[in-house]
């Protein structure tokens, strides 16, 4: 397989949190129970070379080359990915495929089969694809990756009572028995806030971008802050362009005399624009906290020098390191960084049908409140189908993120 580039892999990553798609093990996925990790059984190493199946009399079902094979009588798990969209989506749906596929062998005595899906990233396609699933015996659907897709899957998925895991970051499209493995923004926006007003941070300023990314940030940030007893100063939004961002600038610096740090929920491309345009305006930076989220996690923050020292939230990085590494030594490429999120649902689906038999995929099972431990560290589902993370906060250096605030190991009571 050739090499997926490390521009693909965060251009997947950014539209990813901006919503524009939907798509990210040192011990493996596992259930959390009593506030310690249940082992998944998932191997680490590489797996033996099988040997040669014996002959037999009757003819065989080919399989795929490098496709794991199922056993007899296995749970049947639909994998929904735009296979044959064109440009990132498609690249992304190959390198989530291979993952999802490295799970099954790298768990011990996986008793699922994979069905690959091809939704052709359209809302047509995921119906169709949905269906076709059903009338193979899919107990449970792992995609699709863009929000529209997830809705028109779910109208066949629910009415049959077959739970999906999707990858859109659109909290819109969840719901009960529509759960999603993404990295939401509201996670981020909490996230950040949290450890800065634990860093006695009280009083913000944002500057928001005027999209629909930039719509839902605010709303978790705004709710955040009002949460845990700050108070937010000023907040403009700007259009993303050099006049919009200027504009925005100056109405922030005239309030930023009060505010002990300013959030910038905005991509590599324009955040440095940003901050370069809140000098401009005369906001002094030694003095505030700058702040971020998933996006900044990008070579252009790190060599933006106005940035240095800024704060943003990433996932935990541990396991998927080692990911990492073992899917080159598998595929000969690198994944895009979201090839995590289909690893970890198969790899949560293979250790519920191991050890929850009947209820491996009821609504108690998969929104247990303590949750799960993936290749992004811990995680849930919540009731309504959304997610919550345990995330690290990243401080920008010159080399790249510097972990500030590790990533937590268990949850405490859900919320």
């Amino acid at each position: 397989m050739a090499s997926v580039s490390p521009q693909l892999g965060m251009s997947v990553r950014r539209m990813l949190l901006r919503g524009a798609f939907a798509l990210a093990l040192a011990g493996g996925l596992a259930a959390c129970g009593g506030g310690a990790f249940q082992d998944l059984g998932i191997s680490t190493s590489p797996p033996p070379v099988a040997e040669p199946p014996p002959a037999v009399a009757a003819p065989v079902t080919p399989v795929q080359p490098g496709a794991p094979v199922a056993p007899a009588g296995a749970v049947r798990v639909a994998v929904m990915l735009p296979v044959s969209a064109p440009g990132n989506a498609g690249a992304a749906a190959a390198s989530m495929r291979n993952a999802a596929e490295m799970a099954i062998a790298e768990f011990r005595n996986p008793n699922i089969q994979l069905l690959i899906k091809d939704d052709g990233g359209t809302p047509q396609g995921a119906q169709f694809a949905a269906q076709q699933a059903m009338s193979e015996g899919a107990a449970i659907i792992v995609g699709p990756l863009f929000a529209q897709s997830v809705s028109a899957s779910a109208q066949v998925a629910r009415p049959r009572g077959i739970p999906m895991i999707a990858f859109s970051t659109d909290a819109n499209v969840a719901g009960r028995g529509i759960y999603l493995l993404s990295f939401l923004p509201e996670s981020d926006a909490h996230r950040i806030v949290d450890y800065a007003v634990s860093r006695g941070k009280r009083s913000f300023a944002a500057m928001i971008p005027d999209n629909a990314y930039g719509a839902v940030v605010e709303a978790a940030f705004q709710q955040a802050v009002a949460r845990r007893g700050g108070r937010v100063v000023a907040l403009e939004r700007y259009a993303t362009n050099a006049a919009g961002i200027s504009a925005a600038a100056q109405r922030v610096a005239q309030a930023a005399g009060r505010a002990d740090a300013i959030f910038i929920p905005d991509n590599a491309e324009n955040v440095p624009q940003v901050v370069i345009a809140l000098q401009s305006a005369g906001v002094n930076l030694r003095r505030v906290q700058l702040l971020g989220t998933g996006l900044w996690d990008d070579p252009r923050v790190f060599a933006a020098a106005p940035l240095l020292d800024g704060w943003y939230p990433s996932p935990d990085m541990s396991g998927y390191s080692g990911f990492v590494q073992r899917y080159r030594a598998r595929y000969g490429g690198d994944p895009v960084r979201t090839a995590s999120l289909s690893y970890d649902a198969v790899a949560l689906i293979a250790r519920l049908v191991q050890t929850e038999g009947p209820n491996a995929f009821s609504e108690q099972t998969l929104t247990n409140p303590s949750g799960f431990a993936g290749l992004d560290g811990v995680f849930r589902f919540r009731g309504d189908g959304t997610n919550e993370r345990g995330l690290a906060v990243m401080k920008v250096t010159p080399q790249g993120g510097e972990v500030i605030s590790p990533a937590p190991r268990s949850f405490g009571p859900a919320t």
